[in-house]
């Protein structure tokens, strides 16, 4: 498990991206259409994605990378998952609640062609 993301869902994507990026200088990595943008995070490995769209019930938390969500799903009965996993662009994405309510985020990059 690796932490990939720092998710932060946003209700203005352009008044986020005049501060991360024109402010505090986050290089943009990626766009995933109008609403999503993954941004460098200076002298970190984890980016940060920035999400207009964000879905309900959702909230900022880390998104941790996997070999496969399904197995990690799986593997991990006891977990609050508000989401079960579910197809994305490049593999798959499922949502849970830490005990403190917080939200954490598990992904894979299974179907992007390169395995």
């Amino acid at each position: 498990m690796k932490l990939e993301f720092c998710y932060l869902p946003t209700t203005d994507l352009a008044a986020s991206l005049r501060l991360y990026r024109d402010t505090l200088g986050f290089d943009e990595l990626w766009r995933e259409g109008d609403q999503t943008v993954g941004l460098a995070i200076p002298g970190n490995e984890a980016a940060l994605m920035i999400d207009g769209a964000g879905l309900e019930g959702w909230g900022p938390g880390p998104i941790f990378g996997v070999d496969r969500v399904a197995d990690f799903r799986a593997e991990h009965p006891e977990l609050d998952v508000v989401t079960e996993p579910y197809e994305i662009p490049g593999g798959h994405l499922m949502a849970a609640r830490d005990p403190a309510g917080n939200m954490l985020y598990v992904m894979d990059q299974s179907t992007d062609g390169a395995g």
